[in-house]
């Protein structure tokens, strides 16, 4: 198991696996995420509405998580549709799960730690490099304005793409390939994130920021930190936030 400590309690060991992902062919998506049951219990039936709730307060909130649109985010994602149908039972808990192809769909809490650091308001665009399930670009999709998201796995990325134009997600837009370096038709960017560990910032993405933009993204090999880049108008600055364990950011090899 790969592991971080939650940010409340250092002695408090959660897991850390998120899905590999990684640059290709754009794709615009489908609405405006679901119609679910939140902390009001309005609108569509949701069978699962009070274990999202029970996840954000447990997992989430009691770990320090405040930031009050990341909060209801969780709370609206059906995390389980990301998840194979044999694991849906399991998609609240508090831990990583399978996803196919090597690949996990990532705690909850590291995907609302990951949110609330990013900062992410309805007027900016964001990049995610590592698309995996889907489930980040979703709760992102919640966020933002627009979100553009690359998986280097082509059966995650489709995949993805489909299930985000299902649940509504018009402003989540999907491409197939190699995320390093970016997606530069479509910067600046806002925000960045990315969801596996290069073992140094990839320049290209810092190049991609809009000036005031922030990219929050784990490095490192076996000892890896979460980073956090912001770039002003005099350079860039970084600092560093917790201990975590990634998979690492992987690339197609370069052509001989």
């Amino acid at each position: 198991m790969l592991e971080r400590r939650a940010r409340s309690n250092p002695l408090c060991l959660v897991f850390a696996w998120l899905a590999l992902g990684v640059a290709g062919t754009g794709c615009v998506i489908g609405g405006q995420g679901p119609a679910l049951d939140t902390d009001q219990g309005t609108s569509s039936p949701d069978p699962r509405a009070r274990e999202r709730l029970q996840m954000v307060r447990t997992q989430i909130e009691s770990r320090d998580v405040g930031d009050s649109a990341v909060l209801a985010a969780m709370r609206k994602v059906p995390r389980h549709l990301f998840v194979p149908a044999h694991l849906q039972d399991e998609a609240y808990a508090d831990s990583p799960l399978p996803i196919g192809f090597g690949q996990t769909i990532s705690q909850p809490y590291i995907v609302a730690y990951m949110s609330e650091l990013l900062d992410v308001s309805r007027t900016h665009k964001v990049l995610e490099i590592g698309t995996g399930s889907g489930y980040q670009a979703a709760v992102l999709g919640e966020l933002a304005g627009q979100v553009f998201t690359i998986e280097i796995v082509p059966e995650l990325g489709e995949r993805a793409r489909a299930l985000l134009q299902q649940l509504g997600y018009a402003n989540v837009h999907v491409r197939v390939g190699d995320g390093y370096g970016g997606w530069p038709e479509q910067a600046p960017f806002d925000r960045i994130m990315v969801t596996a560990a290069p073992d140094h910032v990839p320049q290209p993405l810092v190049d991609q920021l809009a000036v005031g933009g922030m990219l929050v993204l784990p490095v490192g090999t076996w000892h890896q930190e979460i980073v956090v880049i912001t770039k002003t108008r005099a350079g860039v600055t970084e600092r560093r936030t917790i201990a975590v364990r990634f998979v690492p950011l992987t690339r197609r090899p370069l052509p001989q």
